[in-house]
């Protein structure tokens, strides 16, 4: 049995992993937390799914969680789970973070940190994505400099970072995969008379609407035809469910930073 805590527990995603928590065999909540001041601290866990009352309460740290546990899933914020994450290797601990934003630095650190625990950090735990990312690395090898490559991204209005982590890891693979430097290929926004469009060119778009749960496209523009791979999220079920998936999977590994590629056996 595989012993979870999870932070953020009231929020968007928190609740959903939690309700796949329960509908998954062989995983287990033990402890949820949210932070202080939050209106749920205190209350009972099966509040937050409308269910009967599990006996955990949400507490406002870390620290007053039950020590009793095997991984923590955080889907917070950069600054949250890189403090998360720190306390996760102060007890030697798992880690699932499937939060996106991370700066350079903060990416960095990460990587320090995972030296000493077991950690998945992903920008989307979708198995429908990261098998994308397999398929569109296939087809820009295949396609390389004679079809032009646009990413376009959709997500609801409160999403705060743009591109989503999920088009910036779709762009680096895709560069990889052309042996170009994103960097110095990739276009963020047009507007005016910017001159024909540059061979190299990795476009990334952004759309901010409504309650999108999350689209990403990757267009592959040649002459005569255009192939566009795209995949729609329905609801935060699918990146919960991956996320338990890579819980469950993490707390046997050897110390180190994994993605769900690893934990799909993709690579």
């Amino acid at each position: 049995m595989t012993k979870c805590i999870v932070t953020g527990a009231a929020g968007r995603m928190g609740i959903r992993i939690i309700d796949a928590i329960y509908h998954t065999e062989g995983v287990e909540l033990v402890g949820a937390t949210e932070v202080k001041g939050h209106p749920r601290v205190g209350s009972d866990v099966g509040t937050l799914l409308g269910m009967e009352n599990t006996s955990i309460t949400l507490v406002d740290s870390l620290e007053k969680a039950t020590p009793d546990f095997d991984v923590l899933i955080d889907f917070t914020s950069p600054e949250s789970s890189l403090t998360s994450l720190e306390f996760m290797r102060s007890l030697k601990r798992a880690a699932v973070i499937g939060t996106t934003g991370f700066s350079s630095a903060q990416t960095e650190r990460i990587k320090k940190v995972t030296q000493d625990i077991p950690c998945v950090c992903a920008p989307n735990m979708s198995v429908g994505i990261n098998l994308m990312f397999t398929i569109i690395r296939q087809v820009a090898q295949k396609l390389k400099d004679e079809y032009d490559i646009e990413i376009i991204e959709s997500h609801h209005r409160l999403k705060k970072d743009a591109p989503s982590g999920t088009a910036v890891e779709m762009a680096h693979i895709l560069a990889d995969a052309t042996e170009r430097e994103l960097d110095a290929v990739a276009v963020h926004q047009r507007k005016g008379l910017i001159g024909a469009r540059r061979p190299e060119e990795i476009g990334i778009q952004v759309i901010r609407a409504g309650d999108i749960v999350g689209e990403h496209t990757v267009l592959f523009g040649g002459p005569g035809e255009r192939l566009e791979i795209t995949h729609r999220a329905h609801s935060r079920d699918t990146f919960a469910r991956g996320a338990v998936r890579a819980a469950q999977w993490v707390v046997i590994q050897q110390p180190g930073l994994y993605d769900m590629l690893d934990v799909l056996a993709l690579k």
